[in-house]
């Protein structure tokens, strides 16, 4: 998916794939007919992409700063990318 806000070009086919709602077990891929991913771009700016498969309804693609996507990661399905590798530079410390 293909989107342009604000001048920028955010696109899902060049971006790094994070983390996902996408359940991805061969049979449940859209959870309720939605899904959506976090991706990085090569520039690191942060996007998430929505998935849809009810008509009426369009994929979406909304820009977020990076702590959103932290909470998206943190609470995804499926952490695709470790933590450190997703976000380099941010600090994990024990609890």
């Amino acid at each position: 998916m293909l989107g342009i806000i604000n001048k920028k070009r955010y696109d899902t086919e060049t971006a790094i794939e994070i983390a996902t709602t996408d359940l991805r077990d061969g049979s449940n891929t859209y959870y309720n007919g939605r899904t959506d991913s976090l991706y990085r771009t090569k520039k690191g700016a942060f996007f998430i992409a929505s998935f849809t498969q009810w008509q009426g309804e369009q994929d979406q693609i909304e820009v977020v700063e990076e702590a959103a996507a932290i909470k998206y990661y943190e609470k995804a399905y499926n952490q695709i990318v470790d933590f450190e590798d997703a976000f380099p530079g941010v600090e994990v410390e024990d609890a």
